[in-house]
């Protein structure tokens, strides 16, 4: 009788909290990730099998995840009104993809369309 249920080792815990894989959608909050976690199932008359999501909010501590990557994510207690779950590991990177492109570059895309308009008028 030493040992209570609340003094159990950390590594026990651990092992007896949920995860989930999913898909990042978006990373635009300080240290929060969304993550979409999609689930098939079969349809108890139906019998044809059915895809369900839903959306969680993640705790990423150092902004490691980008969007379109599939991560791990470790239940946890909770750490805002949303999050409940913090990233335990970056499953599968995203493909490499252009990030939006720059004022400097947006300017010069305006400038040759307004150009090419020009163009087409005279």
């Amino acid at each position: 009788m030493a040992e209570t249920a609340t003094q159990r080792p950390a590594e026990e815990q651990a092992l007896r909290r949920k995860t989930l894989i999913g898909k990042v959608l978006s990373t635009k909050m300080q240290k929060t990730i969304v993550v979409e976690v999609t689930r098939k199932y079969s349809h108890r008359l139906y019998r044809r099998v059915m895809q369900r999501s839903k959306k969680f909010y993640a705790h990423d501590e150092q902004n490691t995840a980008r969007v379109g990557d599939f991560v791990l994510l470790e239940e946890t207690r909770p750490l805002s009104k949303l999050k409940r779950w913090r990233l335990k590991d970056v499953v599968r990177k995203a493909a490499l993809v252009a990030d939006e492109p720059s004022a400097e570059v947006k300017a010069q895309v305006k400038s040759r369309k307004k150009k090419e308009a020009e163009a087409k008028a005279s």
